[in-house]
């Protein structure tokens, strides 16, 4: 089977809006849930990789669960930084180009301007750390950087807003946090282009322009729906605490490639998919 783009984590947003976006280019590609391959045993991804000899791998595959992560550090550094390494070796060896994803977590939050991708990471979370690990992992390769992301398949901000519109008349959403709303179709189709691009291995950044708080989002998504965005309420994070302390600035600076859109303007054009799929027919106000 040819194989030219190999994805892991196929279950998740990200991967299969790019499976989506890498198949509309008729180029072969091969989607892997965590079923089909166990990421964590190097033997297994180095045989895999090697026989497939894929053009591009996408590491779509993650711990994610940032709270839990830290009662479960080991458990989340097998998935975030030991399987990158197991995913670079095969692809170095395959001669595969790796873009790994990463996230605003490597960041603590305190700078007041947008992280570059040249800012020294410091994580403050177990999350993070790991996240980290991957992209230690993954050096000589390419990794790219994104945050709060949002899409049609899977559980996300998004459809958590549309579904408490349907239920409370009040919601508390947290206004000190500051980040960038992506999509995961736009995410999906920055990494086609990095990929197909001739930059040297290196970070790169992939979110949405401009920047938002959740509670600005939120009112956004109250807005798209037709609700009055005045239920939503402003709260601070030490009113709503979480096990894992979250980076107060998440805003991350696309300078090494082009930029992706506003985030405002993605979020309108995935709303009638999103809003679909969250079994309501709606439209932008």
């Amino acid at each position: 089977m040819d194989v030219r783009w190999l994805i892991t984590g196929g279950g998740g947003m990200l991967a299969t809006d790019l499976l989506e976006r890498v198949a509309l280019r008729g180029e072969p590609v091969l989607a892997l849930g965590r079923t089909d391959l166990d990421l964590r045993d190097r033997r297994a991804v180095r045989d895999f990789v090697g026989a497939y000899r894929p053009r591009v791998v996408v590491n779509c595959a993650a711990w994610t669960a940032v709270d839990a992560a830290e009662d479960q550090e080991e458990a989340a550094l097998a998935v975030n930084g030991h399987a990158v390494e197991h995913l670079a070796e095969a692809c170095e060896r395959a001669g595969s180009r790796l873009l790994q994803i990463s996230t605003d977590y490597v960041f603590d939050g305190r700078c007041r301007m947008p992280y570059t991708e040249e800012d020294t990471p410091a994580p403050m979370n177990a999350y993070g750390r790991t996240k980290l690990a991957g992209e230690l992992a993954a050096a000589g390769h390419y990794v790219v950087r994104t945050a709060w992301l949002y899409g049609a398949g899977g559980r996300n901000f998004v459809k958590t807003m549309i579904r408490l519109a349907a239920q409370r008349e009040t919601v508390e959403v947290v206004d000190d946090q500051r980040g960038q709303p992506t999509w995961t179709v736009d995410l999906a189709d920055h990494l086609v282009r990095l990929a197909e691009s001739d930059l040297p291995p290196g970070v790169y950044h992939g979110s949405s322009s401009g920047e938002t708080t959740w509670y600005g989002f939120a009112r956004e998504i109250f807005r798209l729906l037709g609700a009055d965005p005045e239920r939503v309420r402003p709260i601070k994070t030490a009113g709503y605490p979480l096990p894992a302390a979250r980076p107060a600035n998440s805003v991350l600076a696309c300078t090494k490639t082009e930029p992706i859109r506003h985030w405002q303007e993605a979020l309108t054009a995935a709303w009638p998919l999103l809003s679909e799929r969250a079994g309501r027919q709606c439209s932008p106000a």
